[in-house]
């Protein structure tokens, strides 16, 4: 008998990967310890390589960190980490370095759970142990949870689904309606609902890849949400509107580029942090993102 597939469970919809968050931090110097050191990343060894700004690869993903006032993203963000024990054990390495921020993490809650983080000034990270709602990727960026007012998942939803074109749904996040958004291989954006008051925005943005790189213009521009017209591969908008009012439902930077821009699908080094001068093994410096799916 011929096996049978769930073809649907591998449609990605318009937008095909989450590529960066992109957060101002005052010090590269404690950006290092927290990012490189206690997380475990990698600074990219060829783009942006000086003091002014630092591109953090986790994955295919990055963080930019230029140097400014710290931004704080209003939600969390979700990380997938190859082995939750050696994570933990390179931030108790940076506790004491970190002092006097606000620097903080839990121990894995439960077997295969996960490790919450604080970074020094302030946001939010969840790392996940590799599992089946994450399979293959087993070091990444598999989310991002933004806190929204409360009432807005619906209206966020029919956004991404009627302007961007992207695969959505509305259910639960932490107990709270939440919008779904599918923005990559085993990647999304989570808008949870939140009934308290929410802080500003502070221009902290992150950066989509899409399929169909003119059709979301086209709706973008015709309700004037556009907000940057960058260059021949990318746009941005900070707006997130109710499809059938306009109604503002959310504000925050998106990147918008095209599969057709020299960065898409640019491979990045992952190195693995286990291996140290004093312990070094050939062949075993660099870290996968992904492991091979069973056949």
């Amino acid at each position: 008998m011929t096996q049978k597939f769930d073809r649907r469970a591998e449609d990605l919809g318009n937008i095909v990967q989450l590529e960066h968050v992109n957060l101002l931090v005052p010090d590269q110097r404690l950006a290092t310890l927290f990012y490189i050191v206690g997380l475990g990343l990698t600074r990219d060894p060829y783009l942006v390589t000086g003091v002014a700004n630092m591109w953090v690869n986790v994955g295919r993903s990055q963080f930019h960190l230029p140097v400014g006032d710290p931004q704080k993203l209003r939600g969390r963000i979700g990380l997938v980490a190859p082995d939750l024990a050696a994570l933990a054990r390179q931030l108790d390495g940076v506790r004491k370095p970190l002092e006097g921020t606000r620097f903080d993490f839990t121990p894995p809650n439960r077997p295969n759970g996960h490790i919450d983080v604080t970074c020094p000034w302030g946001n939010r990270f969840r790392c996940h142990a590799p599992g089946p709602q994450f399979e293959p990727v087993e070091l990444g960026m598999a989310y991002v949870q933004f806190d929204v007012p409360a009432g807005a998942a619906d209206g966020v939803a029919r956004f991404y689904a009627e302007i961007i074109g992207g695969l959505t749904s509305v259910g639960e996040a932490d107990g709270a309606p939440a919008a779904h958004v599918i923005v990559g291989h085993r990647q999304s954006l989570v808008f949870r609902e939140s009934d308290g008051p929410l802080p500003d925005y502070d221009g902290h943005h992150f950066q989509l890849y899409v399929a169909d790189f003119s059709g979301p213009h086209a709706k973008l521009d015709e309700r004037g949400l556009i907000a940057e017209e960058s260059n021949q591969h990318q746009y941005r908008f900070n707006d997130i509107v109710d499809p059938s009012d306009g109604a503002v439902l959310y504000t925050v930077e998106h990147e918008i580029r095209s599969m057709t821009h020299p960065l898409f699908a640019r491979p990045t080094i992952n190195r693995n942090p286990e291996i140290t001068n004093n312990a070094y093994a050939a062949g075993y410096q660099d870290r996968a993102w992904s492991t091979p799916l069973p056949r």
